[in-house]
């Protein structure tokens, strides 16, 4: 019960900090809004799980390596956001239209990926609690956001993501402290699980390779450019990965050491099911994280994927025209892949777009500094080609 009320207060406090006037007027604090709202809010809950299971002890060191790479695409993004102001060549402006079409592409498939996770969640603490209920919320969420963006309305629903962001921090706080509490007393009773895993290195490193996309969204700094100028969107994203990071590491050494890792139940809800032996009140408060997160990520990217498509056409397909069809891709994505299958075609996707990134930062760079971006690149490529889903149960 005191953990409970603790968890809770926490929650409330993180919540109504966010909120302070002072903090809100900090330009750069809501530039970095963007950035961390994709990173925690695209697989903060169903990464947990995937690692504690396939990784075991080692979870945290895969994590960590999840970071690095995000890290370094982030290190080119930001090259390239310094470098806007220089005039371009062709080949620069070919290669930034490429990473526009990769990019809207992603955007798609992880649009699908952010609503299959609502659906999931939706469902999860309900007797309908099943894959094909889970399909159908997920289907009439992607018909919500249709109708939306067809209409005009994603306006208002784009006002809600300061908000959301607040609640989602608010909520991982909460989490962390209940997952501190419950690693201390396992600790002190000698309980910790040191499990060794159940992957080589080398699909290891393929799962990696499949869950970039957990760790994806600081490139929408890049694109804040009507409201920010290029150094506060720099250390926005520089900023919004180093907290991102700081939140993933302490969640998963927590994590990782305090349950038995289950292959048999893994499930895009497992967060769940762990966090009952934690705190009562966890569940809850984690699907109450998950509706808000992935609803206003799923409106965020619809929205980016029809602003880029337009932006491709010179203004020839209007984005609201666009929406009816990237919804239904993201249908047809629920109804034939499961989510995990969906995470890997999202990473793949991100891999895609981030290694034209290194690309575009090799061209604009000189020296070992775009020797370095044109590794960056052959790494994204190796990415993009080998990623494997997690294989859930």
């Amino acid at each position: 019960m005191i953990l409970n009320f603790s968890i809770l207060l926490l929650a409330l406090l993180i919540l109504g900090g966010m909120f302070v006037p002072a903090l809100r007027a900090r330009p750069r604090w809501r530039a970095m809004v963007t950035p961390l709202a994709s990173i925690i809010g695209s697989g903060f809950l169903v990464l947990g799980p995937i690692l504690e299971v396939r990784f075991g002890a080692w979870a945290p060191l895969a994590m960590a390596g999840l970071c690095l790479v995000g890290w370094l695409f982030g290190a080119a993004v930001r090259n390239n956001i310094a470098a806007e102001e220089r005039p371009d060549t062709a080949l620069i402006s070919r290669v930034e239209q490429l990473a526009q079409i990769a990019l809207s592409f992603a955007y798609v498939i992880s649009v699908a990926y952010y609503l299959n996770l609502f659906g999931a969640f939706a469902v999860s603490l309900t007797p309908w609690n099943s894959h094909f209920m889970a399909n159908v919320v997920t289907t009439a969420a992607l018909g919500v956001v249709a109708v939306a963006g067809f209409g005009g309305g994603f306006h208002t629903l784009e006002k809600m993501e300061y908000a959301t962001v607040a609640l989602k921090l608010a909520i991982i706080g909460g989490l962390l402290l209940g997952l501190a509490v419950y690693f201390g007393k396992t600790a002190t009773q000698g309980k910790l699980i040191f499990d060794p895993g159940q992957l080589g290195p080398w699909d290891s490193l393929r799962l990696i390779f499949g869950l970039i996309v957990t760790v994806q969204g600081f490139e929408t700094a890049r694109y804040l450019g009507k409201s920010y100028d290029a150094p506060t969107r720099i250390d926005a994203m520089r900023w919004a990965q180093m907290l991102s990071t700081a939140i993933y590491m302490v969640y998963i050494v927590l994590l990782a050491y305090i349950f038995v890792p289950d292959a048999l139940h893994l499930t895009e809800t497992s967060i769940i099911e762990m966090m009952r032996v934690v705190a009562p009140i966890l569940p809850a408060m984690l699907v109450a994280a998950a509706l808000a997160a992935q609803f206003s990520a799923a409106v965020a990217d619809t929205g980016g994927a029809g602003g880029l498509l337009s932006e491709f056409t010179r203004g020839r397909l209007e984005p609201r025209h666009a929406y009816p069809v990237l919804i239904a891709a993201g249908i047809a994505l629920t109804w034939s892949a499961d989510i995990f299958v969906i995470i890997s075609y999202a990473s793949r996707a991100f891999a895609g777009y981030y290694t034209l990134q290194a690309v575009l930062a090799a061209l604009q760079s000189k020296g070992l500094k775009s020797k370095a971006f044109w590794v960056l690149a052959a790494f994204g490529v190796a990415m993009t080609v080998l990623g494997i889903p997690a294989e859930g149960s």
